[in-house]
This record gives structure tokens, sequence and C-alpha cells, in this order.
């Protein structure tokens, strides 16, 4: 069975999971520790990628991120391919470091959001790495220690969760640290690895069972939330997926992309390719990268070098793209479907 797409939207909330090739340590001394944060704090930073929690954990790690300037998948193919060329330098060692794929499960964050923190959080607990709460407060392979304020991790969105718990930063740490202590008795949760509403209802018997008596129940194992967050987010995917198809089916690339925009809008095509500052170039280059990317799933690295501006500049073109009705009609010129 082929495997299914990644799933990701601007701001959306992902549990990703990388395991070691036949779980090898991807890990080894604390050099590789400090290495993997260096490079996970730079990506972070420049993609403007919010980070939730995390924990490294010898053999896996865990992240919850939020979509930011880049892709999750884009973000993560950088993160551990640039990790695992540096990994292999310093230990001489050749091959795949990693599991073919990690996992990446696209959550509902008002429902799972600080179950998923605490759960994240408490991996180094669990595995008896540390012995209590007490010693995780500093755990620095961990983001708790950020949130505890022992450890300084500019990257982390440390505030956005203890807002959750108090305006005031004292009684906050201290009411998150319960919280996350309460957890310690729930053990494992295989419920907050994905499924949508399979685990919530008892797993796959009974969503069959539900399924026999005509009860339609929506499943997805890329994403964690209730039914009706599945069934939007599978829409939302199936609408880009489309898009997709039907400019695939219509034959255009990013040159003819290119050559439309720029005879739409009166410009010359070396305008949209090149860093001239004009209000209708700019504007021009905004629409071409949402429509590229949205359209043909033209990647930002490829975008840049076509446009002759950065990766970031591409993304921030990107975002002013997708707000500009300028867009929408041009989507309409060159993609609409017929009839």
């Amino acid at each position: 069975m082929p495997r299914k797409a990644r799933i990701d939207a601007p701001g959306a909330l992902h549990h990703i999971i990388v395991r070691g090739i036949d779980r090898t340590a991807i890990f080894r001394d604390e050099t590789d520790y400090e290495n993997f944060l260096l490079r996970l704090g730079h990506l972070l930073t420049e993609s403007s990628t919010p980070c939730l929690a995390w924990a490294l954990m010898g053999n896996h790690l865990h992240l919850l991120l939020r979509t930011g300037r880049l892709p999750i998948s884009t973000l993560m193919h950088r993160l551990l391919t640039g990790y695992a060329q540096q990994f292999n330098r310093r230990h001489r060692r050749h091959g795949v470091l990693f599991q073919n794929r990690y996992k990446s499960i696209l959550c509902e964050e008002e429902v799972y959001l600080l179950a998923l923190v605490r759960y994240i959080h408490l991996n180094p607990l669990r595995a008896g790495i540390v012995k209590n709460i007490e010693a995780l407060r500093s755990f620095p392979r961990c983001g708790h220690s950020a949130l505890m304020g022992r450890v300084a991790r500019d990257w982390q969105e440390a505030e956005y969760i203890l807002r959750r718990f108090d305006v005031r930063l004292r009684q906050a740490r201290r009411a998150y640290e319960q919280f996350v202590a309460g957890g310690v008795s729930q053990g494992r949760r295989p419920e907050l690895v994905g499924g949508g509403l399979i685990r919530s209802a008892g797993g796959w018997a009974a969503i069959k069972a539900l399924r026999g008596g005509n009860m339609r129940v929506m499943g997805d194992e890329r994403i964690l939330g209730g039914g009706d967050f599945v069934q939007a987010v599978l829409e939302q995917a199936r609408e880009r997926y489309e898009k997709k198809t039907l400019a695939a089916a219509k034959g255009f690339s990013l040159d003819a992309l290119i050559e439309g925009v720029a005879q739409k809008l009166g410009l010359a095509a070396a305008d949209l390719q090149s860093a001239v500052k004009q209000r209708n170039s700019v504007r021009g280059r905004s629409s071409l990268c949402a429509l590229a990317i949205e359209y043909l799933g033209i990647s930002g690295r490829e975008l840049s070098r076509r446009l002759n501006v950065s990766p970031s500049a591409v993304s921030k073109l990107a975002q002013r793209g997708r707000k500009d009705t300028q867009t929408e009609t041009l989507a309409k010129a060159f993609f609409q479907a017929p009839g």
C-alpha cells in the first residue's frame, strides 16, 4: 500500500517523532545533543517556526511544532539531513541514520496542546533517564527545563504555554509543573500518536462496530483530533491536491506560470525574476510565489534560485501574495476548471 502524503497548512500543529534506523542511537555524546539543538534552534528562528515542546531521547526524539514560513517537511528535511551528515562525519560512519520516514501527526490544538506538551516532556522520566519531577526541571535535553526557567532556549515558545496557566510567571510555572506531575501516573499514552477519532473511541474494533451500525466515523493515522477536525483537515488537503492535479493536467510549468503572470500584469518576465523594487513587480512576484507553491508544489528553495531572492524572502512574498485579491484573479485565469 502506498504511503499517504504529508498533511500541512500554515499554523498547523504537528507532533513529530523521529527514530534511529533499527533503533540505532542518534545521539552518542553531549556534542551530538548540542549540535542537534544548535541546528534546530537556527532553523526554527530562520523560518519563524514555533516550537512548543521537545525531548531528545537517545535513539529517538519528539518535537511539537507549528508550521511557520517553511512547510514542516522542508524544515525537517534540512534538519535531519544536515544533522545526519554531521553525525556521520564525527563518528566516521556511513549510511542512513534515521528510520525511513519520520512520523508527523497534525493535531487539534485546543483539545490536545497541553496533553501533548506534558506527554512529550515526561519522556525522560518515563524512560528512567531522570528520577523524578524535581530532576526534570533542570534536564537540558527536554523543553520542560526551559518552561521552568532553568535552561534558556530563545527559540522555544515558553511564554505561549505558560500563559495557559497564569499571566504571572511564578504562578504559571508552579501550575504548569503541577499539571505535568499529574501526568506521571498516566504512563504511556498511545492515543496521542495519531488516528483521529480512532483511539479516543476505543480503537479500531470500536470503530468497526460503529461503522457496522451504519455510523460514519472519520479517522486518519496522520491526524489527532475529533471527527469534525479530521474531516475538515482531509477536505483542505484534498482541495490542495485537486489544485495541483488540475495545474498538472493543464501542463503548467514554472516557466509557463512566470510568462503567464508577466503577460497578465503587463510586466516583463525578467522583472519577476530579479530584485526590481517597483511596486508592480514586487506585487507580481508575491502572486507568482503564492501560485507556484499552492498550485505547482514548487519549493521555496527552487523559487529563491529562479527569482534571485533568499528563501526567507520567498516565504514573505508568498504570504503577501495569498492575501492579495490579484492572486485569486490570476488563479481563476490559469487554473479554474472548465465549466
